[in-house]
């Protein structure tokens, strides 16, 4: 009984040691710029938003919903269906009581880490740091008319069909491969290329790659996945790329793509416009495409996906690249966006040109 006694005795002197040193740590953690960044998307990542809100400086004016909000989405976003997974800060400049900190997040999400830079601006009060919100002013656009004059393509099932996606036993529509290019980076083949759909009707395309090596035996099978605009209205072009990791150039000797399709209802809305688009330099020296994606449309998108194609000086397509962009796009509202490109392929990019994926909740992809 004493021997239970003397250890229950010690759980408790060590749960009270560490009651007592945590509010010290905390305090520590918040004496620094960089500590109270990080200390903040600590928080954030364990869902804490009040915790977190409580490091935010009174001087921001800012309530706990819109600060809510601004880190985790809104309009059913791709940050709304994302998770915090790691955060680095450091401090890019401090003046006296004021610094700023450039907070480097990366959100999982179901398409793929998602990077985010974040420069916060925090102030000194009595030894303590804290967050000051910075202000986003959102366009409010006053109600409007926008005129519906987009084409549509619907498909009328039998009924014993009606609840099938696509038309199953129709013909599909025709699509085409207009180019290839095989090249190996960071150690991985990626095939590269276009394809079209040279039909009167719209389709719903895929391509699959398989790698055979010198003495027949096959390397890999993969396919285009999201690097692809799977859903192609009639004479719409789309690039694709297939990545294969772990083979190496060398080691193979034949590609078979092998494009699909089938026949899906589908409409030209919305439009997304693709705005000021260039290639830019970062402060880091890497080179990156930006521009602006502008929703022409009366409906909310709610997850866009930008698809870059890159061509050399005589036409062949060199690269493509991919980014999602973590707003939604509301009509009539330019949001950035900006996606990367690699250092050795960038000085031989001669063009290129961009194509958007949308996705919206209460409707299929276009």
């Amino acid at each position: 009984m004493s021997r239970i006694l003397v250890i229950v005795m010690i759980v408790i002197t060590a749960a009270l040691i560490v009651a007592g040193t945590a509010p010290t740590r905390e305090k520590e953690r918040t004496t620094s710029p960089e500590g109270t960044v990080q200390a903040f998307y600590g928080r954030v990542k364990s869902d804490d938003y009040r915790g977190a809100y409580s490091l935010i400086a009174s001087a921001s004016n800012v309530d706990l919903n819109t600060v809510y909000h601004d880190i985790a989405g809104r309009d059913g976003s791709l940050k709304t269906l994302s998770r915090l997974w790691r955060s680095e800060a450091r401090v890019i400049a401090q003046h006296g009581n004021e610094a700023v900190v450039r907070a480097s997040l990366e959100w999982a999400t179901a398409v793929g880490t998602l990077h985010e830079n974040k420069d916060l601006r925090l102030v000194s009060d009595n030894g303590g740091w804290q967050i000051v919100w910075p202000k986003h002013h959102e366009a409010n656009l006053p109600p409007q008319v926008i005129p519906v004059n987009y084409l549509r393509w619907d498909i009328v099932h039998p009924d014993s069909e009606e609840n099938e996606w696509g038309a199953q036993n129709a013909e599909s529509p025709h699509v085409r491969i207009t180019s290839m290019n095989a090249v190996e980076r960071e150690g991985k083949v990626i095939i590269l290329g276009e394809l079209v759909n040279e039909d009167t009707v719209p389709g719903y395309v895929d391509v699959q790659g398989i790698l055979l090596g010198k003495d027949g035996e096959q390397l890999g099978e993969e396919t285009s996945f999201d690097k692809i605009s799977h859903v192609l209205l009639p004479k719409e072009i789309t690039p694709f790329r297939i990545d294969f990791d772990g083979v190496h150039l060398n080691q193979v000797k034949k590609v078979t793509l092998n494009p699909t399709s089938i026949l899906v209802p589908a409409s030209a809305d919305p439009v997304i416009g693709v705005l000021h688009q260039q290639l830019e330099k970062t402060d880091s020296g890497h080179t990156v495409l930006k521009g602006e994606l502008m929703n022409q449309s009366g409906e909310l998108v709610n997850i866009p996906q930008v698809l870059a194609t890159y061509y050399d000086n005589s036409g062949h397509v060199i690269w493509i690249s991919d980014g999602y962009v973590d707003q939604a796009l509301r009509p009539q509202i330019s949001v950035p966006f900006a996606v990367s490109v690699n250092d050795d392929i960038a000085p031989n990019v001669h063009s290129y040109r961009v194509v958007v994926n949308h996705y919206s909740m209460d409707r299929p992809s276009a």
